[in-house]
């Protein structure tokens, strides 16, 4: 079954550029130029990913992005012609997993959007690995097969990119992950600089809808200067 892409931007040369991209790697486009006519899609269509401008005219595309995030897990890219920190941050606070700064190169686009499906793939049944798929600790619950993370019976939504954080962490529990360690898991063979931010974001994201902190964790522990672990 082909893939259905949602893609967003104001900028009508960029979505065309974008979705003729896509479709020309068979992928279902659904190509909208306002977050207005993308809300029906998004309420009414099975997707399995979301390509989002952040500029978009009368509603941004974090809104929207908080939108999906309501139901929907699949990955969210976000766009930005701006190069500021604090956008990349608030993106990936509100769920995104990915973003890229215009102008971009289509082909690193593709690049990022297989990549992205491929991770999501993964929490399919019945395409997962045979390996371990059930980690627990101290009331938190990570199910690999159904894709679900529960803290003492509560359900957390945690978006695809936390998930896999999460796994991760619980798979080598005891083990001290370096940030870049988490970068290249999960995003392959990508470039990471060290004032890349992107895993802090995530961890802070996950802490926050476990009732966790960084000041006394109970779960994620922060070894400075070297990365994250889980205690055993």
């Amino acid at each position: 079954m082909r893939e259905k892409i949602l893609v967003v931007d104001d900028e009508r040369e960029i979505a065309d550029l974008v979705a003729v991209y896509l479709e020309n790697e068979d992928y279902t486009v659904y190509r909208f130029y306002t977050a207005k006519e993308a809300l029906d899609c998004i309420r009414t269509e099975r997707l399995d990913l979301a390509i989002l401008d952040v500029m978009l005219p009368g509603m941004s595309g974090f809104k929207l992005c908080q939108e999906i995030r309501k139901k929907d897990t699949y990955p969210v890219i976000m766009l930005t012609a701006k190069d500021a920190e604090i956008d990349k941050i608030n993106g990936l606070t509100l769920g995104a997993d990915d973003y890229m700064t215009k102008p971009f190169r289509p082909l690193e686009m593709m690049a990022r959007v297989k990549a992205q499906l491929r991770r999501y793939k993964k929490y399919n049944p019945a395409s997962a690995v045979q390996e371990e798929t059930l980690f627990c600790h101290a009331g938190l619950t990570v199910d690999v097969t159904s894709h679900e993370c529960t803290l003492n019976g509560r359900r957390l939504d945690l978006t695809p990119t936390e998930f896999e954080i999460l796994k991760i962490l619980c798979k080598r529990k005891g083990k001290v992950v370096s940030s870049e360690e988490l970068f290249h898991e999960i995003w392959k063979d990508e470039y990471y600089q060290k004032s890349n931010n992107t895993i802090t974001v995530h961890i802070r994201h996950l802490r926050e809808k476990m009732g966790d902190t960084s000041e006394r964790p109970k779960y994620i522990h922060t070894v400075w200067g070297v990365g994250y672990k889980i205690e055993n």
